[in-house]
């Protein structure tokens, strides 16, 4: 492991130099959640896929016989955290700045990234604002929120749901998603609910949450709150109350896909839709950086690892063929195409979206399957689209 400039406790460096000629290294900087109220199950996920991704560059030879080099700088969930970590991170030196899951952490990082003239690709994060307006120096893998939402809309839709219900906690990412499914629900005559959850005078208990959901007859409930709390205790009291038997659970935001659900919640956790963005089969590559993840991480990778990995991935592509200055890395994100885990990567300008946007990942409704929870997942809705 390569040092880092005195990282502090939570924040770290890491790379091989297998494969690289003499001292001199590329850093690039790491934002994860590691800590809570971060989201620690994805974190944990996404820095597996980077650190893969930057060994296997520095075992291929680096980046022009330079070690690949990640300063990780935990997030916690914290924008301003993230923030000042993309302000240090611009000071040690770093050519670009890599990851981060939760949109409103990844929304003020690409801010301050913009301001600052700092590269940065946002590996997982989704909201479509991820800045106020257009820049050349924010691209982004995962899909933007708009276009998986609608996708998770239409298969409540195709289920025969008209009327559902949003357990809601305050929050911009939040309130876009329901915005999304409130737009897609009208166009076809349905509606939804919002019921607020837990979070001052006006949040409302679990049990108040049953109560409402049963007053307003919604035939699904969608958890737009956080993981595992207060998450697993709306599940548990949704799946425990007899009234609610037929009422459908949902995630959208994905958090089913990480072990800690099967864990805390066993068979209640089952047969819950959410979105994951990976095709229902993974190619060649994909499949050796699976195998690669699962022993590095030992268990299965969710999908955030494969962002991650291939996240990695493209910054060395763009480093290798366009140098390691940060204005020529913000000039090749239309220019670069890299074979990632999920298919082919390219950037472009998408309506309503001021990043540069891979276009599109793939995108599935899933759901962990009842006879096998820890293991097997099913796919409930969605097309691969690559």
């Amino acid at each position: 492991m390569n040092a880092s400039a005195s990282p502090s406790a939570g924040e770290s460096a890491s790379g091989s130099s297998g494969g690289s000629a003499g001292g001199s290294v590329v850093r690039l900087g790491a934002l994860v959640p590691l800590t809570r109220p971060g989201w620690v199950d994805a974190g944990r996920q996404l820095l597996a896929g980077l650190e893969l991704a930057a060994a296997e560059v520095n075992d291929g030879g680096g980046v022009g016989g330079r070690a690949l080099e990640l300063v990780v700088r935990d997030t916690a969930a914290d924008p301003e955290r993230a923030v000042a970590a993309v302000e240090e991170l611009a000071g040690l030196g770093v050519a670009a700045v890599v990851g981060e899951y939760h949109s409103v952490v990844a929304r003020a990082a690409a801010a301050r990234a913009d301001a600052l003239g700092m590269p940065y690709l946002c590996s997982s994060a989704v909201l479509d604002a991820l800045t106020e307006g257009p820049t050349e120096w924010v691209a982004r893998l995962a899909p933007a929120q708009s276009h998986g939402w609608r996708t998770y809309a239409d298969f409540l839709l195709g289920a025969g749901h008209r009327r559902i219900a949003v357990a809601i906690q305050p929050s911009a990412y939040w309130a876009s998603g329901t915005r999304v499914l409130r737009e897609r629900f009208a166009a076809r005559g349905g509606s939804v609910v919002e019921i607020g959850v837990g979070i001052g005078v006006e949040g409302t208990s679990v049990q108040g949450l049953c109560d409402a959901l049963v007053g307003e007859r919604s035939t699904a409930l969608l958890l737009l709150v956080g993981y595992p709390e207060p998450a697993a205790a709306i599940v548990r009291a949704v799946r425990g109350d007899r009234r609610l038997g037929e009422v459908l659970i949902g995630a959208p935001a994905g958090q089913p896909e990480f072990a800690g659900w099967a864990e805390a919640l066993g068979g209640d956790g089952a047969g819950i839709p959410f979105l994951r963005y990976l095709p229902e089969r993974l190619g060649p590559l994909g499949e050796r950086v699976r195998k690669e993840l699962r022993e590095r991480l030992g268990e299965e990778p969710s999908f955030v690892a494969f962002e991650g990995w291939d996240s990695v991935t493209v910054l060395a592509e763009v480093l290798r063929s366009h140098g390691t200055e940060r204005a020529d890395i913000a000039a090749a994100w239309p220019r670069v195409e890299v074979e990632g885990t999920r298919g082919p990567i390219r950037f472009s300008r998408t309506p309503g979206i001021g990043v540069w946007q891979w276009v599109w990942a793939p995108v599935r409704v899933v759901d962990r399957d009842p006879a096998d929870i820890t293991g097997r997942f099913r796919v409930v809705h969605g097309e691969d689209v690559l």
